[in-house]
């Protein structure tokens, strides 16, 4: 019984020590958003970068099928005029059954979906992919640090080193962010990639770092009301226990006067 308990635990050991060596090759970087923190807010120039990243670059293979356009004009996001969310959303076709056709989308239409059938949606890339892991297995740099979704983004497209090969007729590209060191995803940004009307730098890490806030407003567009319900929450719950106990401070006050004058009373 014991040697089987003994070789169990060397092999989770091993397991571990080989689990956390991987992981050491895979380098996220730190990057400070403006939305991180119990008070951090969207910014919106960025987000509007962002999305001139995404839709110059990125949308020529992923999509974004889990987005209504419409959203592009709420408040806490991108916060584009109504105009402009009808022109953007005019920039897509759908098909329409009824024409038998396609047509413009309209803003009430979401984005079209991966036109690469390999490429993954990036709705939800920012909270699927987690760039934090250690210490290992306590999960204690999500607590402190985030899940680390967009500073994921910016190392793999910032994590290109230009080393190529070729494995069964698939072309990999060397990046230090993936896990395995390699991704068939070809280098989608280079820096200068697109011309922002506002003259904020477009150099790689500029325009990596926009579109991985643009990503996370996409995963996260509610982020703001989240945190402004639950410091209203907190706040709440916090003049509530104070209540309380100064209610059973009060109710129980003569009952414990009373069994302290009994007591005086019998010595």
């Amino acid at each position: 019984m014991f040697m089987k308990l003994a070789i169990t635990a060397v092999t989770a050991l091993t397991l571990s020590v080989g689990g956390v060596a991987a992981s050491e090759k895979i380098h996220t970087e730190s990057v400070d958003f403006s939305f991180e923190g119990p008070f951090g807010t969207y910014d919106q120039n960025q987000l509007q970068r962002g999305l001139q990243v995404y839709t110059e670059v990125c949308s020529a293979c992923h999509g974004l099928k889990f987005v209504p356009i419409r959203t592009l004009g709420d408040d806490g996001g991108p916060s584009l005029p109504a105009d402009q969310v009808r022109a953007y959303a005019k920039q897509f076709d759908i098909y329409d059954p009824e024409k038998d056709e396609d047509v413009p989308r309209k803003p009430t239409d979401h984005f079209p979906t991966s036109a690469d059938p390999n490429a993954p949606d990036l709705s939800l890339m920012a909270k699927a992919r987690k760039g934090y892991e250690g210490p290992y297995g306590t999960g204690m740099n999500q607590l402190f640090r985030g899940i680390g979704g967009p500073e994921h983004i910016v190392s793999i497209l910032n994590g290109y080193t230009g080393e190529e090969k070729e494995e069964a007729g698939t072309t990999y590209y060397e990046n230090h962010a993936f896990p395995g060191g390699w991704i068939s995803m070809p280098p989608p940004l280079f820096g200068e990639d697109v011309e922002f009307a506002d003259g904020s730098s477009n150099e790689l890490e500029k325009e990596a770092i926009d579109v991985a806030a643009f990503l996370m407003w996409t995963a996260e567009p509610k982020m703001m009301d989240r945190k402004k319900s639950g410091f209203i929450a907190v706040i709440l719950l916090t003049m509530l226990s104070v209540l309380l106990y100064a209610t059973n401070k009060r109710l129980w006050a003569p009952v414990k006067q009373r069994a302290k004058d009994e007591t005086s009373g019998e010595s």
